[in-house]
């Protein structure tokens, strides 16, 4: 009979999710190890080898540890779920004219239900991951909270989370140091684990190359939306580009055209096969409103805010107001923020808490002749 019962640790076959499960082991827990298989990058299409969470070499990596430790490993196949759900909004986003975030939807709508789903059939009461987070209870509400370790801090992608599924989870490496956990691997023995190196990639776009996924993804997409227009913001054609979806916010290299001076994507206009051109100022934005939202925190934002709002993972973030507004959140930043993307996610931070998050629905500018300018004025 274990010390502190029986819970699903979900293992990729990296360091950071091996040594949760190793950590839990040794405190006590009986162990289950579950690897997901959320894609076979061979029906991609892409011409670079397997590689990260979905590789077989990974799931081996996983297995190994379990047998070494002695607790049941298991590969859960959800090809069928993550496609439907991640890889169809990945592509239907970016033709909408946005800019995706697969990592987060993967994160708070499927791998956490499966994780909860199998756990019930397996009789355990908790899952757990390797991810850099910590997981507190304040007022009755669970709320995610920085990592110690700022450079993995992986708080961000952790917004989308619900209060039930919070619950029942754990975060081992929360408290702990990236440098703690190589010393940890090592000491154990897992050397292989401290060599391995790390994926940063979207795990079904492993060649780094998301436009030409979309175009094996969607057949004739090349030659549909080809031949728009490059327009200044006065809206004066400057030239043609390949296609809408493949330019996002901020993108300045790679738009095969020369103006003289530096320039960059400022925005996306889907209905009208427009990519909007600028200099480095015109893509700072005042605003945004975000929708779809999930709070921890707090059950509702009752009055204005203040915190510190992130846009993108890498995001150090910016003081910022916020108000809810219903089903979205109104976001007031103390300074113009650049190359804010509609579909990436917003997370708002109260010291290390975070009190929640959102999707970028559009952004604006505002100033005394134009109080409020949508540039990306959309509808999930």
């Amino acid at each position: 009979m274990s010390k502190h019962g029986r819970i699903l640790v979900a293992m990729s076959g990296g360091i950071d999710s091996s040594l949760a499960a190793v950590m839990l082991h040794e405190e006590g827990y009986e162990v289950i190890g579950m690897t997901m298989k959320t894609w076979d990058y061979a029906s991609s299409g892409g011409s670079k080898k397997e590689t990260g969470c979905c590789s077989l070499d990974s799931i081996n990596d996983a297995r190994n540890i379990a047998v070494s430790l002695g607790f049941p490993h298991y590969i859960l196949d959800i090809r069928s779920e993550f496609g439907d759900s991640v890889i169809d909004h990945f592509t239907d986003e970016y033709l909408a004219g946005r800019t995706p975030n697969p990592c987060v939807l993967c994160n708070t709508h499927i791998k956490w239900d499966a994780l909860l789903r199998r756990a019930d059939r397996l009789g355990c009461e908790h899952i757990a991951t390797g991810h850099y987070a910590n997981i507190r209870q304040e007022a009755g509400r669970f709320v995610i909270s920085k990592g110690v370790d700022s450079l993995k801090d992986q708080s961000y992608v952790l917004w989308g989370v619900s209060q039930e599924s919070l619950s029942r989870t754990k975060l081992p490496l929360g408290h702990l140091r990236k440098t703690e956990i190589r010393e940890m691997a090592k000491e154990r023995g897992f050397i292989e684990l401290v060599t391995k190196s790390e994926s940063y990639e979207i795990c079904f776009v492993p060649d780094n190359d998301y436009r030409g996924f979309l175009k094996r993804r969607v057949p004739g997409l090349e030659q549909e939306v080809a031949g728009g227009n490059f327009v200044l913001e006065n809206g004066t054609v400057v030239g043609k580009h390949q296609g809408y979806p493949f330019y996002t916010i901020g993108q300045r290299k790679g738009l095969g055209i020369a103006l003289g001076y530096p320039i960059f994507v400022t925005d996306i206009r889907k209905d009208t096969n427009e990519v909007v051109l600028g200099v480095d100022k015109d893509l700072f934005r005042d605003g945004m409103i975000v929708s779809r939202l999930n709070l921890q925190k707090y059950e509702t934002i009752r009055e204005p805010l203040q915190t510190v709002t992130k846009v993108r993972y890498k995001d150090p973030g910016t003081p910022a107001t916020i108000s809810q507004e219903g089903e979205q959140i109104r976001v007031l930043f103390e300074q113009g923020v650049s190359a804010i993307a509609p579909g990436q996610a917003a997370v708002f931070y109260e010291g290390d808490d975070v009190i929640g998050g959102g999707w970028i629905m559009k952004s604006f500018r505002q100033d005394a002749d134009n109080p409020v300018s949508a540039t990306a004025d959309i509808t999930l």
